[in-house]
């Protein structure tokens, strides 16, 4: 045993040697890999069709794209095209020839880390294969090359590969939440990868030993939304570069040296005493299951099993872009509109009550515009003028501002998300109207569950002035979940129209379903202030100018004798741009979501290497605004209803009270940034 573990102290240098030894690598670095030039994601999925409803809702670019310029090479002895400057990765995938990648992903620049997408390359000059190895997402492809992304030699290599990396894996794939849907696992069983008997005491040293040298190197579970399973890593640095590139927060990087490397925050400290916005993309992005949103499924799963006898009300609310995303995780095509199987299947779980989030974003629309148009005139309620008004439904933004700009705070909005408004009816306003307390229930007994896309809702839903609301946030990923655990068979569920969210807090308008795209807040504040303002209908209710997946839009709206000028803003990286160049003084009114096309590319959402699935889901989102008959948040019946029973004005004082927020400076709980 003692000349094992003496052995085993130099498995990890011996591992390197061995894999280089192994895979021939060529004479690139990772280094020059990482210098390349990001290469663009294309699709080649523009035909009429899709032009033509791309124009209509406002999702293309002003002037049109100059057409492509296609090279012609040769994949596994037949003929393809891919447009010039792709990586053969990517010309590979888009003419569907598998090639596996673990640290590739289309949202982020070239890392070459993983050095599994081997292939076999011979230049455009040589007439035959040579046995050269190269890394399919560091070469660029260029007229006339061969390439073969199947023969036994590249097999042999890329399984050799996988092995090395499952062998500083940990091995709890059964009780993970990324089984199944796991990357690596899932390469694996592709390139029949099987463990090696001394994996599991060779991976119990070395982790023991590590945490015992390094112990900040432990999971992390110190943030409310996310935790961090260094043993699980497997050094593909999506997380790292997702957090500087996307988002410019800059948490995460390396640690250590050679096979000692791991990842972990600046001086290894945990995750809540940095600047980490808990926005989740790093679980999005993670391949395997190393980084991940808190699980809340089996706490939801308690509460549902022990409810056999109703001594409890469990009522579950939807986020806007769950119903174009939720089908991704049955197989369904990015963007499937499944708002009607998404109801049967939390009834189907067990949920007493299914209410709709987009009916609080009809209401954080009436609120949130009341209070802007109180600042423009300098008589806010709280006698907060000050402007420009930032919007506050991010969580994410908002852990920036109070983390990083606390001299912003006086900037933002005073209204709660539409998540904290339905937490805080639900517990205040449902259980009046529905007589609950003559049903026997007392108001502790009314639990609230929120499927949202975002894992910042977690952190959200534990803030000391919405505490008690909201009682558990599942994400999208883990509503699939839950789903599968109660068997829900998600193709046969009911799907017609005569399935409803139940009443009051059921009606939305085409305004609360843009919520779910970046320019969507923005977009139906401005149809309902402007008919506020105007007292007249809004003459084109479609406001392009702030739809798209550009960073930065802006507008120019009259309101009267007033040029309105407003901004929307997505991705942390663009947000802090935007904030630290002082941009935002130019405007009267910003929208900001810390993810990159707002909720529809949220934390929580279902992982996916489809370049284009954010536009996928966003055309959804605007075609089901365009199909509703009420477009505008302040026609909403039911809204109209509340607070004429309930509420009474909007920005009055009940609906400050019950509706409204506020902030707090926390730079000084930043130890690492």
């Amino acid at each position: 045993m003692s000349f094992l573990l003496n052995i085993n102290n130099y498995r990890p240098l011996i591992s390197r040697i061995s894999r280089l030894a192994a895979t021939q690598l060529p004479a690139i670095s990772t280094l020059a890999i990482r210098c390349l030039p990001r290469p663009r994601s294309y699709s080649f999925t523009s035909n009429t069709d899709t032009n033509h409803i791309n124009h209509h809702l406002g999702l293309t670019e002003k002037t049109p794209p100059k057409a492509l310029e296609l090279v012609h090479f040769t994949v596994n002895g037949k003929e393809i095209t891919a447009p010039k400057g792709s990586s053969i990765l990517e010309s590979c995938r888009l003419n569907h020839i598998p090639v596996p990648s673990l640290c590739f992903h289309p949202d982020l620049c070239v890392g070459g880390n993983c050095r599994v997408c081997l292939i076999e390359y011979a230049g455009d000059k040589q007439s035959e294969y040579e046995p050269k190895l190269r890394h399919a997402c560091g070469v660029i492809v260029s007229d006339g090359i061969k390439v073969r992304t199947n023969s036994d030699k590249v097999r042999k290599n890329i399984q050799a590969q996988l092995r090395f990396l499952r062998l500083s894996h940990s091995g709890q794939c059964m009780t993970c939440q990324a089984n199944k849907r796991c990357e690596l696992q899932n390469l694996c069983y592709r390139y029949n990868v099987d463990d090696d008997p001394m994996d599991a005491l060779y991976e119990s040293h070395i982790k023991a030993k590590m945490q015992r040298m390094y112990p900040e190197l432990a999971t992390d579970i110190s943030s409310n939304a996310i935790t961090f399973e260094p043993d699980k890593c497997i050094l593909c640095q999506r997380c790292v570069r997702t957090c500087s590139e996307l988002q410019g927060m800059h948490v995460l990087g390396n640690k250590l040296r050679g096979g000692q490397m791991k990842i972990s925050t600046f001086g290894g400290m945990s995750l809540d005493s940095t600047t980490c916005l808990q926005c989740g993309q790093c679980t999005l992005h993670c391949p395997v299951g190393a980084i991940h949103e808190k699980d809340s499924v089996h706490d939801v799963m308690d509460l549902l099993d022990s409810n056999c006898d109703k001594h409890k009300v469990i009522c579950v609310s939807t986020a806007p872009a769950t119903r174009v995303s939720i089908s991704e995780e049955f197989g369904y095509d990015p963007g499937t509109i499944s708002t009607e199987q998404m109801i049967s299947a939390l009834r189907a779980c067990g949920f007493d009550y299914v209410f709709d989030t987009n009916f609080t974003a009809d209401l954080t629309i009436v609120e949130e515009g009341t209070e802007f148009i109180h600042r423009l005139n300098g008589n806010a309620l709280d006698d907060n003028n000050t402007l420009p008004m930032f919007t506050s439904c991010c969580p994410g933004w908002i852990n920036m501002v109070e983390k990083l700009y606390p001299q912003l705070i006086p900037h933002i909005s005073s209204c709660k998300s539409p998540q904290g408004m339905m937490g805080s009816l639900i517990k205040n306003y449902i259980y009046t109207k529905h007589k609950l307390d003559e049903k026997g229930y007392a108001p502790e007994d009314i639990i609230n569950v929120s499927i949202m896309p975002c894992v910042a809702k977690k952190d959200e839903m534990l803030r000391p002035a919405l505490a008690g609301d909201v009682d558990y946030v599942l994400t999208v990923r883990e509503f699939a979940r839950l789903c599968r655990n109660y068997g829900v068979r998600w193709h046969s569920l009911k799907a017609d129209k005569s399935v409803h969210f139940d009443s009051v807090l059921g009606e939305s308008t085409g305004a609360a379903v843009i919520f779910g795209a970046s320019g969507g807040v923005m977009e139906a504040a401005l149809r309902t202030a402007y008919e506020l303002v105007m007292k007249e209908t809004l003459p084109q209710i479609d406001f392009f100018d702030v739809r798209g997946m550009k960073g930065v839009k802006d507008a120019t709206v009259m309101l009267g004798d007033i040029a309105l000028k407003v901004a929307v803003v997505h991705g942390g990286s663009n947000i802090r741009n935007f904030i630290e160049s002082k941009k935002y003084l130019d405007y009267h009114f910003v929208e900001i979501m810390a993810c990159k096309g707002g909720c529809i590319g949220g934390g929580g959402q279902p992982k996916s290497l489809d370049p284009d699935v954010l536009m996928k889901r966003i055309r959804s989102i605007y075609t089901i605004d365009e199909q509703l008959a009420l477009r505008k948040s302040h026609e909403n019946e039911e809204v109209k209803q509340l607070y004429a029973d309930f509420l009474g004005e909007p920005n009055g004082h009940k609906a400050h009270e019950l509706l409204h927020t506020h902030y707090s400076d926390r730079s000084h709980t930043v130890t690492g940034r």
